[in-house]
């Protein structure tokens, strides 16, 4: 007989079908119960979801049976965020930065000091959750109308938020990097805020784990050079490095 807690999981499990990892506040609002019944339900017994650092995510011995798709991204996470903790350290206090969507930058807002202040400009759901656990964040969330599966916020219209703002750093993630096609992600619908903020932040930071390089995805983001500074959790290849050295982008692993 299947118990609330049984149902509890299973719907967390649906859940990160369309999404690799939840927030715990968004989990408590989706189930209608508080984050410690979450926290027990997860402590009490063996569960194909567990808690990494704030976010349930697949545990990833059991993904490849629930979601092919986010199996690759349930078993990087730790070099996400060996990652996430080297872009965080270039942050100074008082500086505006914009965080890309995706499942890499939440980490680098974790890894950010609790005492730091800064202003965060955002236009996803999980990037957005993840400021608000920063007690001294401005938060600025560009609204728009909302893509469910990947839980950005597509502005209708730049010249209300994004256009008057120029972020000292743009953190980007992506999906894909290869010398010949560049950067790249999966969704279309991220290219116009991901391209502004190219255009308008002072220094680019592609922030990246080592899955990613030789990967092609179908919406592209920029040459690998629209980047100065690539953060990784390891050192690429002998011919990306000379690519890169080449094109002048600083590698940081």
């Amino acid at each position: 007989m299947e118990t609330r807690r049984d149902e509890r999981i299973s719907q967390l499990i649906q859940a990160l079908k369309r999404s690799d990892k939840l927030h715990l506040k968004e989990a408590a609002a989706l189930l209608g119960v508080s984050e410690m019944t979450i926290r027990r339900d997860l402590n009490a017994h063996s569960a194909p979801v567990v808690l990494l650092g704030g976010y349930i995510v697949l545990e990833p011995r059991s993904a490849s049976s629930h979601y092919l798709l986010s199996d690759e991204k349930t078993r990087f996470v730790e070099e996400k965020r060996r990652a996430a903790v080297r872009a965080a350290a270039l942050v100074r206090p008082h500086q505006t930065l914009f965080f890309d969507c995706g499942t890499t930058t939440p980490w680098i807002i974790a890894a950010l000091d609790n005492e730091l202040p800064f202003t965060g400009i955002c236009y996803s759901l999980n990037t957005f959750l993840a400021l608000q656990e920063k007690p001294h964040c401005r938060v600025i969330l560009c609204g728009g109308e909302f893509h469910a599966s990947n839980a950005i916020f597509k502005p209708l219209n730049f010249h209300e938020t994004l256009r008057n703002l120029c972020p000292d750093i743009a953190f980007f993630s992506a999906a894909g990097i290869t010398p010949r096609q560049g950067v790249t992600c999966f969704n279309l619908d991220e290219l116009p805020v991901k391209h502004w903020a190219l255009e308008s932040a002072r220094q680019h930071v592609l922030v990246v784990d080592n899955s990613k390089f030789g990967k092609i995805r179908p919406a592209r983001m920029g040459p690998v050079s629209a980047f100065s500074l690539i953060v990784t959790d390891q050192r690429p290849d002998d011919e990306f490095v000379a690519f890169a050295a080449q094109e002048k982008v600083e590698l940081l692993w």
